[in-house]
Parts: structure tokens; C-alpha cells; sequence
């Protein structure tokens, strides 16, 4: 972990602060969850925006190290500064909204609010897109003093990640992420998925944290092409039956467990 952060200052340092930021953003909103009692669809408002610093840290962390492989550009430096500037803006306004009690997301309650949640939405897409493109770079470029297999780990990661990224556009034109009953009711503690009907933020997140799961385990346990093609393949059927389990309206972990 050490020499992660180390290689991470070196070579992308922006982002290493930005994740670093998020982190200590997310232990505050952790510990305010259990001083406030302010909630927001039965859940108490501050989890989400731990969720969210937490898992953006992590992607910031992540791709602040994976782009000190590429090349220094212009494209990886914008990147950077982009990721900052639109998820940190994002982050910002969920917090905020639960400071207040109130939603971030589908809530176009006002034009005020409708007009945030369009600047949502289109920094997420921005954020997705030019991660594709980084993906890309990925793919056109060669890594003669890296493992063939964790390469190709990484270049799968962006591709799952991008296409469950975008798979998360399906909750925002449904104004829902619950399929089969309304928002709220039985859940999973902190993450707060559905235990009763389908909720599509399970499949969100298995497949946007192929970014880090796939990488790790091709790393250190996976050490082939052959075995990494194999881990996608089964990582990404995982994600696609848990998004299949959620659209027909069933919970991915039942209630009764």
C-alpha cells in the first residue's frame, strides 16, 4: 500500500489528493451518521454522500495510477482536472442536499433542482466518456514492461466500468432505482439495496468496481491471459445476472436472509 501511494504521488498527484480529500470526506459523513438524525427516504442522509466520497476516492486513486502508465499528454493531464472539477461538484451538492434533508438525486422538484440534477447527469456522462477514451489509449498502446495479463485486466476493467456507468443512465430516466415497489422499505445496511424488489444500483456497482476487483485479482492470483479472459467473463455475467434479477423486479439477497 505504501509504494501504491508513492508510485500514485509521482505520477498523478492531483488525483492522489482529490481521493485523499474524498476519504477524509467520507469518514466525516461516516461519523455523522451516527450524531444526526436527519433522513431521507427512511435511511439517515449521510450515508449517501459516504458512499459516494468513498467509492469516487477509490476511482480517483485508481485511475490516478492506472494513467501513470500511459504517456504524460495533454488528454491524461485534462483528465485529471476534469475528474476533479465534475465528480467534485457532484459530490458537493449530494452533501449538501443531505445536510438539508433533502434528495439529489430524482429530485427535478423545482427548476432549480431539475437544472442541478441535468448538471448531474451530464457530469457523469462526461466523466464516463472520457474514461472510455483513456480505455482506448489502453488498448492502442503498448506495455512491454508490464504483465500481458494485467494489462488486459485493466483494459477489461475500463470496459465494464464504462458500460455499468452508462447502465446507471437507466436509473436516472426512470427517476428510480427500485423495480417492482416503491423507494424504501427493507434494505441492506449502509448500502442501503433493496431486500424486497429489484434495485438496479446492485449491478451499478458490481460493474463499475470491476475497475479495481479485476486489476487486483489478475495481479496477484491470476497470473495468465487465459485466466483473466475467464475472471471478466464470469465478473461480467455476474454484473449483467444481478442488472437481469433487478429488472424482473426481484431482490439480488432476499429479504428473508
Amino acid at each position: 500500500m505504501i509504494h501504491f501511494i508513492e508510485v500514485l504521488q509521482s505520477t498523478n498527484k492531483p488525483l492522489f489528493v482529490f481521493g485523499y480529500c474524498d476519504f477524509i470526506a467520507g469518514a466525516i459523513c461516516l461519523l455523522l451518521t451516527q450524531v444526526s438524525q436527519t433522513m431521507v427516504r427512511g435511511a439517515n442522509a449521510w450515508y449517501k454522500p459516504f458512499k459516494f466520497f468513498l467509492s469516487i476516492g477509490i476511482f480517483a486513486w485508481t485511475m490516478g495510477y492506472f494513467t501513470g502508465y500511459l504517456p504524460m499528454s495533454n488528454a491524461v493531464s485534462l483528465y485529471s482536472w476534469m475528474v476533479i472539477i465534475l465528480l467534485g461538484f457532484l459530490e458537493l451538492y449530494i452533501a449538501v442536499q443531505a445536510g438539508r434533508g433533502q434528495l439529489s438525486h430524482y429530485n427535478s422538484s423545482t427548476p432549480f433542482y431539475g437544472f442541478l440534477l441535468f448538471l448531474m447527469i451530464v457530469s457523469a456522462v462526461v466523466v464516463t466518456l472520457w474514461t472510455a477514451y483513456i480505455g482506448l489509449l489502453f488498448f492502442s498502446t503498448d506495455f512491454p514492461d508490464l504483465p500481458g495479463y494485467y494489462v488486459l485486466s485493466i483494459r477489461l476493467s475500463i470496459f465494464l466500468f464504462v458500460v455499468f456507468a452508462f447502465q446507471g443512465a437507466s436509473m436516472g430516466s426512470r427517476q428510480s432505482h427500485t423495480i417492482g415497489g416503491p423507494e424504501g422499505g427493507p434494505a441492506l445496511a449502509v448500502t442501503d439495496w433493496s431486500t424486497k424488489y429489484g434495485d438496479l444500483r446492485i449491478a451499478h456497482f458490481i460493474g463499475i468496481h470491476a475497475l479495481q476487483i479485476l486489476p487486483l485479482l489478475s495481479y496477484y492470483v491470476f497470473r495468465s491471459i487465459p485466466a483473466v479472459i475467464i475472471l471478466s467473463l464470469a465478473y461480467g455475467v455476474l454484473a449483467v445476472f444481478s442488472l437481469f434479477r433487478a429488472t424482473a423486479g426481484k431482490p439480488l439477497i432476499p429479504y428473508r436472509f
